[in-house]
């Protein structure tokens, strides 16, 4: 079986809401988990998104943070974009020259199974570098349709019954 590849790719730029945080220690990671998950609840994101959406953000958040606290170095900072159809989060670390590598056939138990579970809750994903710094990133769904993908309704052309 072939490795599986977290794929080189730019960071998308997208508009919407931008929530930053800094992560100095693994400890923060959980008090940003307790605010990301805060925001979640307010009545405005919670109208336009799915609960398993919004538990699928928070479970992406905690491995790609603790990926990037755990074999990034260097400061760690997080980054999620509010959009209308879902969300982009993007870790950041100091570590360029060190690709993610997701796990194949390793016993569970030894862990190194989240970079598949975001690629599998992820619309999209990948990562990139620059000098210093390293980028990954996932874009992932509201858990619901947009309007453009709802389907159009039929006009009637014949007499009401």
């Amino acid at each position: 079986m072939g490795a599986l590849v977290w794929p080189s790719a730019a960071v998308p730029t997208e508009d919407g809401d931008v929530w930053r945080w800094e992560l100095p220690t693994v400890h923060d990671a959980s008090r940003v988990r307790m605010d990301l998950r805060a925001r979640l609840a307010h009545p405005s994101l919670a109208s336009r998104s799915t609960e398993d959406a919004r538990e699928g953000l928070l479970l992406v958040f905690e491995e790609l943070s603790s990926n990037a606290l755990r074999h990034g170095g260097g400061s760690v900072v997080a980054l999620i974009v509010a959009l209308p159809a879902g969300w982009l989060i993007v870790l950041t670390d100091g570590a360029p020259d060190s690709p993610p590598q997701p796990a194949v056939d390793r016993d569970p138990a030894y862990g190194g199974m989240g970079l598949p579970m975001v690629a599998q809750l992820s619309i999209d994903y990948g990562w990139c570098n620059e000098p210093g710094r390293k980028h990954v990133w996932a874009r992932l769904p509201s858990g619901q349709m947009s309007a453009e993908a709802l389907p159009r309704p039929r006009s009637s052309s014949g007499p009401a019954a």
